[in-house]
């Protein structure tokens, strides 16, 4: 092979990112206690459209200290997607609760029909306005909506559901940073800005990047003043180093902020890109029987971060994995979907309610490159390999 891989997706650092990062150098600011932590927060606020936002290490550290201040204790339950990566679910053990797996839709994301009919099925609702799991006997306390690949979750119905069973909502919108509502009751408000707080991952594959790093999102001042507060440590007093309650290192530190400013001057610049590129892949595999890509639901804009491929063997005569081997082989990377979450071995005893949908797609999709320097020869490439295997 003598042609350049293509990768799966992989950062553009071509604007004003070296800029901003010698400045942090040269002023010798390049802790979590430089200017660029506050300027990426409240740029990043004032582009999802919320009141506050608490730069913190990760997308999963979000998610956890989330969890923490929306009142989920031990031995509660939350609802989770069983088709997402692993991290919201493991912040879910971390605070000593436990999840429970609801199927997809067809967009991938978690399904809205099936949560209303758990709760209606599997629950009461009791004095107080409590859901109680009739299987486990525990209070589930919050829902965790993952906005999967991009694509905007039906918001409107799960906030419904939210208000009528008294449940928290912990928007996991790691993934879809540009996507927003086109229609429906949040019509015009990005995806981050929906339920009680909203989590972004700034990972090193994701549509914006700071090499790692997340931001806690809110409208509310109380939620806001705790997130700082508990990612820096719980520090009460700076001076004498006091400290009331047990508190994470979860800070983002000058240089990555400095990145991230640079990164969200491009933000439109990117999600034109990747709406674009999505456009020319289905130009491409037009015509090329049993493959399909998944598209972006009516009531959303999605900002594609992640291009994914069904392949129906049946029609196509390969399945992903067969796919996935010629693929690589021809310098081209790609990545299945990830294992259904109620399968992983720390959670196989967890409850899981009627997956199937979630079965259908794992057996048959497959994630094709999809970076911002994507080119259109690169995707014609992928599109002839595919055609002659």
């Amino acid at each position: 092979m003598t042609e350049q891989i293509i990768p799966l997706s992989v950062p553009s650092l071509k604007g004003n990112e070296f800029k901003y990062v010698k400045e942090c150098i040269d002023t010798e600011w390049v802790s979590s206690a430089g200017s660029y932590v506050d300027k990426f927060a409240g740029e990043m606020a004032r582009y999802a459209g919320t009141k506050y936002a608490v730069a913190c290490s990760s997308g999963t550290a979000a998610l956890h200290i989330s969890l923490i201040l929306t009142g989920v204790k031990e031995g509660d339950e939350v609802i989770v997607p069983d088709v997402t990566f692993i991290a919201p679910v493991n912040t879910v053990r971390y605070v000593g609760a436990h999840p429970v797996f609801m199927d997809c839709d067809d967009y991938l994301n978690i399904d809205a029909g099936k949560l209303a009919r758990f709760c209606e099925d599997e629950c009461d609702l009791i004095t107080g306005g409590n859901l109680i799991n009739k299987a486990s006997g525990a209070r589930i306390r919050a829902i965790i909506p993952v906005h999967i690949f991009g694509n905007p979750v039906n918001m409107d119905k799960i906030m419904d559901l939210a208000e009528k069973y008294g449940l928290k909502v912990i928007e996991d919108a790691t993934e879809s940073v540009g996507s927003y509502y086109k229609e429906g009751k949040y019509a015009g408000r990005k995806t981050g800005n929906v339920g009680d707080i909203g989590c972004y991952s700034f990972n090193g594959n994701k549509i914006i990047t700071t090499g790692g790093g997340g931001m806690i999102l809110t409208d509310d001042s109380e939620y806001a003043r705790k997130a700082d507060y508990l990612t820096n440590q719980a520090k009460n007093d700076s001076i004498r180093y006091v400290h009331n309650e047990t508190g994470y290192n979860y800070r983002m530190n000058n240089i990555q902020a400095a990145i991230g400013c640079a990164q969200l001057e491009r933000i439109e610049e990117f999600v034109d890109i990747k709406r674009r590129n999505f456009s020319l892949y289905k130009k491409a595999l037009d015509g090329i029987e049993g493959l399909d890509l998944i598209g972006e639901p009516s009531y959303g804009f999605s900002n594609f971060w992640y291009y994914s491929l069904l392949v129906d063997k049946e029609r196509y005569g390969l399945d992903w994995e067969e796919l996935m081997k010629k693929l690589d082989e021809n310098g081209i990377q790609t990545r299945p979907l990830w294992q259904l979450n109620h399968r992983q071995i720390p959670y196989k005893d967890s409850q899981a309610y009627r997956i199937e949908k979630a079965d259908y797609y794992y057996k048959r999709l497959l994630n094709i490159p999809c970076s911002v320097g994507l080119k259109a020869k690169d995707i014609e490439r992928v599109a002839e390999v595919m055609k002659d295997v």
